[in-house]
């Protein structure tokens, strides 16, 4: 079992390796969720916000995720994050996606900061620049996105904030089927 992780780690990191590689700055990341439909309103409804410039999945059977982000406060870096998932399920493919997790007060921002934060119970469809996706989450927040691309990028979310915390995702490219059971978790470095 063991060995089939590792493999299937192995060509997650391959097969995404190109994506990945072009990934954009925080600013470009920024930038297009400001300028995508609903999301951009949240800049100026929350007291802060994570943004991952690439998010990298992909899995055969057992599948991963991996993403790296910086935290805001009132549009100031206080931190840098990294997003972890482990999947298990049917899937099969790869995908990279930005996603931004705005905090509506600041008893969300604390509570992901420390720690407490995890998505779990998620489903989405990619295909190369246009994407749907949406996320049930236990541990803090509901989701969709669709998009035709990063330069036409169209936000929506399911009714706002729910428990403190709205995310938005954007395809970059790939094409990825899941019916998969897992949480994205998230580690906090002050900077």
């Amino acid at each position: 079992m063991k060995t089939l992780i590792r493999l299937t780690m192995a060509f997650v990191l391959f097969s995404l390796a190109s994506l990945t590689a072009q990934a954009d700055s925080y600013s470009d990341a920024i930038g297009t969720f400001r300028n995508a439909g609903e999301s951009a309103t949240f800049f100026d409804k929350s007291v802060g916000y994570a943004v991952f410039p690439t998010i990298g999945k992909g899995g055969i059977g057992i599948g991963g995720a991996f993403g790296e982000g910086k935290v805001y406060r009132d549009g100031v870096a206080i931190g840098t994050s990294d997003m972890t998932q482990v999947t298990i399920g049917f899937q099969l493919g790869g995908q990279a996606f930005s996603q931004i997790i705005f905090f509506e007060n600041e008893n969300a921002l604390i509570n992901f900061i420390a720690g407490n934060f995890e998505f779990s119970a998620d489903a989405s469809a990619v295909a190369i620049t246009a994407a749907a996706s949406a996320g049930a989450n236990t541990g803090g927040g509901a989701s969709t996105g669709l998009s035709g691309g990063k330069n036409d990028a169209d936000t929506t979310s399911l009714g706002g904030y729910h428990k403190g915390m709205a995310i938005f995702t954007i395809a970059k490219g790939g094409l990825m089927y899941q019916a998969t059971l897992g949480g994205q978790k998230y580690s906090y470095t002050a900077l």
